[in-house]
């Protein structure tokens, strides 16, 4: 099931019988494939004894501290940019792979019925999604439209801490994306989905080090070439 949600032309999602959405630069939804087998997984799971909840306030917005925010995330994208530009094509392609074998082994991907993801783009030197949308589209795809429930979103970044916290490349595509299907789940009284966020592991940084606004949107876990690490009670509901 294909959705077209748009915020903006340039990211693209894909659903199928598993009811699936997949981004890349702008946003569209996709619908509900049919359930993947549950045989027994090998999922790790990265424990996180002090694990803190981040909640979104910034003093209401100051305009004078969102300007400092917006400082301290130029100068973090331009490192995280030059870094990932740097990584080892090798353990680029390592990550990768780890990253989706976790994925498609986890029981959370296995169970949703309405999933979207994010088509990865080389260029911007995404975690690759390729085996995770041949998976998804191997089943019986269909088009479904955005006023649907969604289980679970995979998504992109630049960096993230374990707090929850997500930098993205500045546009605020996905953070608006995300808010509306947010209010919309909520309207509606659906569950709402679970925000998982794959990363490579030079993209974990230290929490603190991301600076958020009230418009930016929290993750619930992330895949690293670690395990799945769960960072919200609604990640440690779905093991």
């Amino acid at each position: 099931m294909f959705c077209h949600y748009t915020a903006r032309a340039g990211r693209q999602m894909i659903s199928s019988a598993k009811q699936v959405v997949m981004l890349t630069q702008a946003h569209t939804l996709a619908s509900p494939p049919t359930p993947l087998s549950s045989h027994p997984t090998n999922v790790r799971l990265v424990p996180e004894p002090n694990r803190s909840f981040v909640t979104m306030t910034t003093n209401n917005d100051d305009p004078h501290e969102v300007d400092a925010i917006f400082q301290r995330k130029h100068s973090l994208r331009s490192k995280l940019r030059k870094d990932l530009k740097n990584m080892d094509p090798i353990r680029r392609s390592e990550e990768d792979n780890a990253i989706q074998s976790i994925v498609l082994e986890a029981p959370w991907f296995k169970a949703s019925k309405s999933l979207c993801a994010y088509i990865s783009c080389a260029a911007l030197r995404e975690v690759d999604t390729s085996r995770i949308v041949s998976q998804v589209l191997s089943e019986p795809t269909q088009v479904m439209e955005a006023s649907n429930p969604i289980d679970l979103f995979i998504l992109p970044g630049l960096a993230f801490d374990r707090s929850g916290r997500r930098l993205g490349r500045s546009g605020g595509y996905y953070d608006l994306f995300l808010k509306k299907y947010q209010e919309l789940a909520k309207q509606r009284k659906w569950k709402q989905p679970l925000l998982v966020a794959l990363s490579y592991s030079l993209q974990i940084v230290d929490e603190g080090a991301i600076a958020v606004t009230s418009n930016d949107v929290p993750v619930d876990a992330l895949v690293s070439p670690a395990g799945f690490i769960p960072l919200s009670p609604a990640a440690l509901d779905r093991l």
